[in-house]
Order: structure tokens, then sequence, then C-alpha cells
């Protein structure tokens, strides 16, 4: 696949603060690529030097082979942009602004066939104000898919909403990759990250750490299994500590935490168990995750 975006060494500092340094990576044509980390790590701030919102002090950035500052308005027409952080006027309409941002456009997508697509039809009256905050941020991605664009920016998406609303819009980012656009976001919840994102580049304090698939940076960083069950067979804890994976067995009354390496771990245990017949009345898995990852490789929690 060819690359969408390029961005090589570039640096942004405000005054005596970098926010980001060296930073570098390629998104390919297709593709859900997350940028991700805690807040302040300098994930806003490399998105707006993408975008051309903000001009890096040093390095080099490419988007379909033109400079996103320079280029500025030929690369409109290609792109769409939600913000972190965006407003509109509180008794503008739902529809009034789709048709605003449409007439800024030379071509535009169908806005009513959007607001169908994004659950906003019956919307389409509604005063700004009176949505609810997952209504603005479908609001907001429908004034960014307007004008059709090839990439799509998304910044801190569902930042703020519940649960049942974060899913509806974790749904209509997988239907904007469906209709064959590019989709960079950045986030700092891990959980959306893994659901959504091809591929992710873990920033921490202005630099990126590591580019990957989320399960390939989880099998490089953190290999390690955990089997957790309960047994009150006497023999049990000399059999798991025989098991070739196992690097350690821990025991509370007759619960048992068996930690290793591998894949083979949980099939390990579990053919244990049967060639020794013991019987668990618990039995379960846990691997890690992206924040796990985080964690190992930086240092500090995610939500520092």
């Amino acid at each position: 696949m060819s690359s969408v975006i390029s961005v090589a060494g570039i640096r942004k500092a405000y005054g005596s603060t970098i926010a980001i340094d060296d930073v570098s990576f390629d998104v390919v044509e297709g593709e859900i690529f997350g940028l991700i980390g805690p807040n302040g790590a300098g994930k806003t701030t490399t998105m707006e030097c993408v975008e051309g919102l903000r001009t890096p002090d040093r390095g080099a950035i490419s988007v379909f082979g033109l400079d996103p500052v320079r280029d500025v308005y030929a690369l409109q027409q290609r792109v769409g942009v939600q913000l972190q952080e965006a407003q509109l006027q509180k008794r503008i309409t739902v529809w009034e602004a789709v048709d605003l941002w449409a007439s800024l456009y030379p071509k535009s997508a169908d806005g009513r066939r959007l607001l169908e697509q994004l659950g906003l039809a019956d919307k389409r009256d509604a005063w700004f104000m009176t949505l609810s905050g997952g209504q603005k941020q479908r609001l907001f991605i429908a004034l960014a898919l307007i004008n059709n664009p090839d990439v799509v920016f998304l910044d801190e998406l569902t930042t703020g909403l519940d649960p049942h609303a974060r899913r509806a819009i974790w749904d209509l980012v997988r239907g904007i990759k469906d209709r064959g656009k590019t989709v960079f976001m950045t986030t700092h919840l891990m959980e959306e990250a893994e659901r959504l994102c091809d591929r992710v580049a873990i920033i921490d304090r202005g630099r990126i750490v590591d580019i990957d698939t989320p399960p390939a940076l989880v099998a490089r960083h953190c290999p390690e299994r955990t089997v957790l069950l309960t047994t009150v067979d006497a023999g049990a804890e000399s059999r798991f500590r025989a098991i070739r994976t196992v690097d350690a067995v821990t025991r509370a009354d007759a619960r048992y935490t068996i930690r290793g390496r591998g894949d083979d771990l949980v099939t390990e245990v579990i053919r244990c168990l049967s060639d020794h017949r013991i019987h668990v009345t618990d039995f379960r898995t846990e691997t890690p995750h992206l924040e796990d990852v985080f964690l190992k490789i930086t240092g500090h929690s995610i939500r520092d």
C-alpha cells in the first residue's frame, strides 16, 4: 500500500517547552492509524502539524505528496478534519451547519444521505445546543466528511462520551474505513485504539517510542500470559511448576496464579489438568493489553 501521509523528523517547541521532537511515521492508504499516548504527550500538536494548522520548526511532512502548509488550499479538497475541541453557534440547526460546510467546497457529498448514515436525519432541524454529546460528535464527523475526503483526521473523538455513545462512534469510524477512506486518529483510550486501529504509534513526552499493530506491540513488549484457577488438588502446584513454559506459580489457599510466556501456556496448563485429572472449580486467563505495553516501555500509566 502507498503512503498517504509521511512525517519525517518533525520538531515543534513553544519557547523552552518542546512539544514534539524527531517524530517520524507513515500512514498508508486505507488504514486506521492511531497516535496514542497520555494527555500532553504531543498527539494534538503532531496532528495539527500534519493538518497544516501548525508549522513544525524542522522536519518534513507530506500528505498526498503535498506540503500541508504551502499547499493548504489544494489539500483542503482531499482531507476532512474533526478537531479535539469544536463548537458551533448555539442556534444553528444541524442541516444549516451541513449546508454551510457543503457550500465551502466545489464538490460535496450528499448531506441528507450523510445525516441518515450518521443517525442524525431526525435531528436535521434541531439546534446545535440541544444535541447530546454523542450527537454533536456525529455532526462534527458529518462536517469532516461533507467534502468526501480521502483522509479523515479525528482528534480525541470520543473523549467525555458515555460507553454507549463511544461504541456508536467506533462503528462510524469503521464505516469510514469501509468506504475506502484513510483515518488518522489520536486517542488516549487504549481500548479505543485496540478496537479500531490497524497500526498505532505510541508517543510519550513528544517522542515516538514504537509503531506497529496492536497485537504485534503486545507480543513484542508483553509476551507474558497468566492463568488463574482454583483447585483443592494437593499435588497441583508441583504439576504446574513442571510445565516448561511456566515462569512462576503463586498460591493463595486454593487459588493459583500461573505466569508464563508464549501462546502455548494456556494449552499446556489445560493439558496438565487433563493428564493429571486435576479438578478445577474456576479457570480464567489474562492477556496483556496496549496499556500494559505503554506502562512497560514508558514506565508510567497512560492516565498520568
